[in-house]
């Protein structure tokens, strides 16, 4: 049996875009372990993939009861402060590509074109929001979960040895104190109406969170305590979430460490991506040379209530 091979450029775009829907379900199941942003950040995706900025609106209440009597006419009244905010979205684009060469030979060979370019493809797009989800882009206004300008930023009391902020120069307490201190800042702060239920922190601080005792006596780590002794876990029963972030070791101010206590809720905060990342159809972009376009928008992060929120340097 004879086998058509490609010989010219439109049989070979007609072969990849039949490879193609093979192989973008493919690259669609794929997980990423190493992206950070989805566990980290509600994503938003429910905005018309081609809107130029997302609109939201923050309200808050005002005004209490009081006493009044029977033929009282000024019956205190409650009013919705209504603010209107707007986000602007952008694209961002990576596609993948092959030559005719390897078109060519791929059918020759009776061969199904692998997922390895689109998959590469995926994970950058993946790699680009996580990007900007945590440290936002200058050139687009967008600031991110650990550098956002809204959030109260506090410095580690310099109660460790010599005077050092850095908690591992301090006792097992002063570290407890420095974290509830932020806790307890957020509930206080906010007349306890906001509670952080999230706490980030660079990985060496996280580990020897995990490694260190409360006494030498004691099975309890110092991390153990820090999860079920909070602010947050007295008012709901439930354990802090603490997790390791990268680049937190040089995010706080001078390049220190920071910690960064928040309420992991969408009406707290929000990652905006109403083109989440796709594959557009294959073409061809010069005499033997195939593309495949990939594109997503995204508007970056918007904290709506920074008093949930706090970040602690020179940890």
């Amino acid at each position: 049996m004879t086998r058509t091979l490609l010989t010219d450029a439109p049989r070979a775009l007609a072969f990849l875009v039949s490879q193609q829907a093979f192989i973008e379900p493919t690259v669609y199941r794929n997980q990423y372990p190493a992206i950070r942003y989805p566990r980290l950040v509600p994503v938003d995706t429910a905005a018309p993939e081609w809107v130029p900025t997302v609109t939201y609106f923050s309200v808050d209440r005002v005004g209490q009861a009081t006493w009044v009597h029977g033929a009282a006419t000024d019956v205190p009244k409650v009013e919705m402060l209504r603010r209107q905010y707007e986000t602007t979205v952008a694209m961002a684009g990576i596609g993948y590509g092959y030559d005719l060469e390897e078109l060519g030979k791929a059918q020759l060979l009776g061969m199904t074109l692998d997922a390895d370019k689109a998959d590469a493809a995926r994970q950058a797009s993946e790699e680009f929001i996580d990007q900007i989800a945590l440290r936002g882009d200058a050139t687009k206004g967008f600031a991110g979960l650990l550098n956002h300008p809204s959030v109260t930023v506090g410095s580690a009391a310099a109660t460790g040895t010599s005077g050092s902020t850095l908690w591992s120069q301090k006792t097992a307490e002063q570290v407890l104190t420095d974290i509830n201190g932020q806790l307890i800042g957020i509930f206080t702060g906010s007349g306890t109406v906001e509670m952080a239920d999230t706490l980030l922190l660079p990985y060496d601080q996280m580990l020897s969170l995990g490694l260190r005792r409360l006494d030498p006596t004691s099975p309890i780590t110092l991390l153990d305590w820090i999860r079920r002794h909070n602010v947050y876990t007295l008012e709901t029963g439930q354990d802090l979430t603490v997790l390791g972030v990268r680049t937190l070791e040089t995010a706080g101010t001078g390049g220190t460490a920071r910690m960064v206590a928040y309420r992991r809720d969408p009406s707290v905060l929000k990652l905006w991506l109403p083109m989440p990342f796709r594959f557009f159809p294959a073409w061809q972009t010069g005499p033997w040379r195939f593309e495949v376009p990939g594109a997503f928008r995204l508007g970056g992060l918007d904290i709506r209530r920074p008093a949930a929120c706090r970040y602690l340097d020179g940890i």
